[in-house]
């Protein structure tokens, strides 16, 4: 690891040049900030530095997972925004060499990053209680047909494919009655449309579904077991996820702190918090991310670092806050918008993924197993 790292911080600073326009967040749509992106991604992808661990049939070198983890890390700690679209292809890739071998070529095209994809698991009336879903997929010789709507689902007005779960059982039949399907948000009788977010940016969307047909080979998974899908996907979520952003949320405190005018004297306790989260965090997901790849099944207590997260997220954004106070909110200045809008989608964090409340309820009654009132 340590000599990959070196190596790693080598090429960059050989390539400070060309990567330069990566060095700060940019501010824009979300389309804008995804096509800025494809460049610093194509970038590591073709030197070689986040093939690492992906298999050769997806245009992988194979070897550790790990060393991905390493370069995120080090870009970050160089001073370069890591890429959004990055911890998307950290959750779903894993999760579709896992339960769909037929679909690994088609992976290519999200880690290189020419395409986007996302996830369509919320709905309207079925966010926490994910098993209530009802979107449905129905058999229809060699093809499903789908029908319903998905919400809140991210960057979903400019990805190409969505990996879907869907209820292919009866309403009764809950977590055991749904499915998962890989589909192309381009085919007939689907519309997504994006929702305005505070941080001025459509980081959101909703996904209507009328009378789509999918192709049979669509499943992912074994029909009716989506839910294993599900839970299988969200220990990446909370764990590869969790380490990108716990390594760029440590360069954003960084930055707040070199500000100009930034106020450390004031802003003392608010970044001495933010600081310890970041410290417990990023033990925390280092060691979900090393028994991750270690084929382990984490379980509820993934629900800790979810917890992490969301409250790290915030102490972060609101030391920043603290240490440029009232420029954050009042200021008009180059720069002041990029971290007002990352303010913003920090108050998102408990919400996203699995709202906080319910991640301490898992907590408690399986983990913890605390006894009920």
């Amino acid at each position: 690891m340590a000599e990959f790292a070196t190596a790693f911080r080598e090429w960059l600073a050989d390539n400070a040049a060309v990567l330069e326009p990566h060095r700060h967040p940019l501010p824009g749509t979300m389309a804008e900030v995804f096509a800025h992106e494809q460049r610093l991604r194509r970038l590591l992808w073709d030197a070689g530095w986040t093939r690492s661990g992906w298999p050769p049939e997806c245009g992988g070198l194979g070897g550790d997972p790990l060393l991905r983890g390493v370069v995120l890390e080090e870009l970050a700690a160089a001073g370069y925004s890591i890429p959004e679209s990055c911890g998307l292809a950290e959750i779903i890739g894993p999760t579709i060499l896992h339960f769909a071998p037929a679909r690994h070529g088609e992976l290519a095209a999200m880690l290189r990053g020419d395409e986007l994809w996302c996830q369509g698991f919320s709905e309207p009336e079925a966010g926490s209680d994910l098993a209530s879903l009802r979107t449905r997929a129905t058999r229809d010789g060699d093809r499903w047909i789908l029908n319903g709507q998905k919400i809140w689902t991210s960057r979903g007005h400019i990805a190409r494919r969505i990996l879907l779960l869907a209820r292919t059982g009866t309403p009764e039949s809950r977590h055991r009655g749904l499915s998962m399907f890989l589909v192309d948000l381009q085919t007939p009788g689907i519309t997504v449309r994006p929702i305005p977010c505070a941080d001025g940016r459509e980081a959101l969307s909703e996904v209507f579904f009328s009378d789509a047909a999918i192709p049979a080979d669509a499943l992912v998974g074994e029909v009716d077991g989506g839910w294993a899908v599900a839970m299988y996907l969200l220990q990446f979520e909370r764990g590869n996820f969790a380490w990108q952003r716990q390594a760029w949320l440590r360069s954003r405190l960084v930055a707040a702190l070199n500000e100009p005018d930034a106020d450390a004297d004031a802003a003392a306790e608010a970044v001495g918090e933010a600081y310890l989260n970041l410290l417990a965090l990023r033990a925390t997901s280092l060691d979900t991310l090393r028994r991750l790849v270690a084929g382990e099944q984490l379980g509820p207590a993934i629900s800790v670092v979810k917890v992490l997260l969301s409250t790290t997220d915030k102490a972060v954004l609101d030391a920043a806050r603290a240490l440029m106070w009232p420029r954050l909110e009042i200021g008009d200045e180059p720069g002041t918008g990029v971290w007002r809008q990352e303010w913003w989608f920090s108050r998102m964090a408990s919400v996203l993924g699995g709202t906080v409340e319910v991640q301490r309820d898992i907590i408690a009654n399986r983990v913890l197993a605390l006894p009920k009132e």
